[in-house]
């Protein structure tokens, strides 16, 4: 048709791991109706998000354009692709749809927000499929890291999309189902115009392992463990919980969950059908008075959250469960760039209470979730796009990505979040730029990143904070001295005199010397007030802090 054009739209997730969310629209220009794919988050850290308790995709280019919001489709239930969905429902609006096991996640999300579980609608695995506005979306299972993974497929006047979400070639996952490359093909069969494609393990070169190679490593280990046994792993990799918690049994241990997240997932998976079998628990109060040889714990925490069970469990006593020489602590997962320092601080923290602790540097007790370059390869050879474009990745993993589908002679682009593209054509083109960023969620408050919020506590923590206080009659003549509280700064600096009682010195000198009109005028008295206090402290301690003058006239 005339006129009307197909696009996609990443707003987060590729050019970075995490955080995905993912736009396509079909129409005329500027009147595109839109689905959503995936809403997640991503974590933040303390050098660069002090205090910030979530982050976010920015959405407000797709809120502007709410009206157009057909439906919001989630491929799984990872946070970094469904852990934003409550906070941004509301501005969306529009109805979501997943299938069994993350729409009963999603719903429970919602339900924290007060938000009703009418808002999800439990979708079946294809060839069942949805219709919003222009697109005929379905689910196509994929094998993952976590149950009912599926890739989308995305019918529209323009052609048919396969948006793979997360995936790997797995034919013994365990828990989920298996990796059908009869059906994908017969998918496949009536033409793709585009595939986009998970790109995170594009630079491994061999072909991925199954989840169900692990059984018999994680058996031998356990079997051989004398104290109590404590494994870790990403909590919703329901499969590799499986394996843990039998291979536990098998060795004549009770099993033990510990860690909210890790209960609701086996809850979910159970209460949606994806489990079955998984041994009997015990309560963490009963754990307590069982013999530790005849013990194994699952812990959350595999990445070092601070709050988690496993680095609870590494700084002592946790609902009245502790390590002690000769027990075995597990790490059966992969630690996340930037997560190293926290897992070396619980590693340590073990070492020095006499633990054994095992990670995965063998590689004998974790598998990816996702595919590696092999497997992209014979997912491209399944699928024959017309299209290629990377997604799930760093900017380098974006870039091999187009060069691996090129040399196979498929058209593929570089889109990193804000890039439009249009796969109208024969090949894709880049017909514009969106402006992207990152929300913080502080607390209960969702910023922008550019608010300034984060920077002001950034420039806290680094150089401290002063606050001046300053009081003047209506005359505007001062009432005794300014004074300071000072947070995060040393007590005395270079002359061995008090910091407090310097800067109140030195600014009564400037109170003292200030004019009429500086007095008069409030931003003029701030800002000499936070000159001087700044040039202080530099004198005294090397440091330039944050001020905040207060000054207070009495009428």
């Amino acid at each position: 048709m005339s006129g009307q054009k197909l696009f996609y739209l990443p707003l987060g997730g590729a050019g970075e791991i995490g955080m995905n969310c993912y736009v396509y629209g079909y129409g005329p220009k500027d009147k595109e109706r839109l689905i959503v794919v995936d809403l997640g988050v991503t974590f933040p850290d303390m050098d660069g998000t002090p205090g910030v308790d979530l982050i976010l995709p920015d959405t407000a280019w797709l809120k502007e354009r709410r009206d157009r919001i057909d439906a919001i489709f989630i491929t799984h239930a990872h946070e970094d692709h469904v852990g934003a969905v409550a906070h941004l429902w509301e501005s969306l609006g529009a109805p979501v749809h997943a299938r069994a096991f993350t729409a009963n996640i999603a719903r429970q999300k919602l339900a924290e927000k007060g938000y009703g579980g009418d808002v999800v609608q439990t979708a079946s695995a294809w060839p069942e499929t949805v219709k919003a506005g222009p697109f005929t979306v379905g689910f196509l299972p994929i094998s993952h890291s976590i149950p009912e993974s599926s890739a989308l497929v995305i019918d529209t006047p323009a052609g048919r999309v396969i948006h793979s979400g997360d995936f790997k070639l797995d034919p013994s996952p365990v828990v989920g189902e298996a990796f059908d490359p009869d059906l994908w093909a017969e998918v496949a069969r009536p033409g793709v115009r585009a595939l986009i494609c998970d790109s995170t393990n594009v630079f491994s070169t061999h072909a991925g392992r199954s989840e169900a190679s692990l059984a018999s490593d994680i058996e031998a280990l356990i079997a051989g463990a004398r104290g109590m046994v404590v494994a870790t792993t990403f909590a919703s990799n329901v499969a590799r919980l499986k394996t843990l918690a039998e291979a536990g049994e098998r060795a004549g241990r009770s099993i033990c969950l510990l860690g909210r997240a890790m209960r609701r997932m086996i809850e979910a998976a159970i209460e949606t059908g994806v489990l079955t079998g998984f041994p009997r628990v015990v309560s963490p109060e009963d754990a307590s008075m069982i013999p530790r040889e005849d013990l194994m714990v699952l812990a959350t925490g595999s990445q070092g959250e601070r709050r988690a069970a496993s680095a609870q469990l590494s700084r002592g006593k946790y609902n009245g469960i502790e390590l002690d020489e000769g027990d075995l602590f597990l790490f059966s997962s992969k630690t996340i760039p930037g997560n190293e320092k926290s897992v070396i601080r619980i590693i340590n923290n073990f070492s020095e209470m006499g633990v054994d602790v095992v990670d995965d540097s063998t590689g004998k007790y974790h598998v990816s979730g996702h595919a590696n370059r092999p497997d992209l390869e014979r997912l491209q050879d399944i699928v024959q796009p017309q299209i290629v474009v990377p997604m799930h990745g760093e900017h380098r993993h974006l870039r091999e990505h187009v060069k691996l589908a090129q040399s196979k002679g498929r058209a593929a682009v570089l889109a990193v979040n804000g890039t439009m593209v249009d796969l109208s054509g024969n090949a894709p083109s880049v017909i514009g730029y969106v402006d992207t960023g990152r929300t913080y969620l502080d607390g209960s408050v969702l910023i922008g990143a550019m608010d300034g919020v984060v920077r002001d506590r950034i420039r806290m923590a680094l150089n401290g904070h002063v606050v001046v206080t300053v009081i003047l009659d209506e005359e505007d003549e001062p009432l005794g001295d300014p004074w300071c509280d000072v947070m995060g700064l040393p007590e005395t600096g270079r002359s061995n005199a008090p910091l407090v009682e310097l800067l109140e010195a030195d600014l009564s000198q400037f109170i003292g010397r200030a004019g009429e009109k500086t007095l008069a005028d409030d931003d003029k008295l701030e800002d000499g007030l936070k000159r001087i206090a700044r040039q202080t402290c530099v004198n005294e301690i090397g440091k330039k802090p944050e001020v905040t003058v207060v000054v207070s006239r009495l009428a």
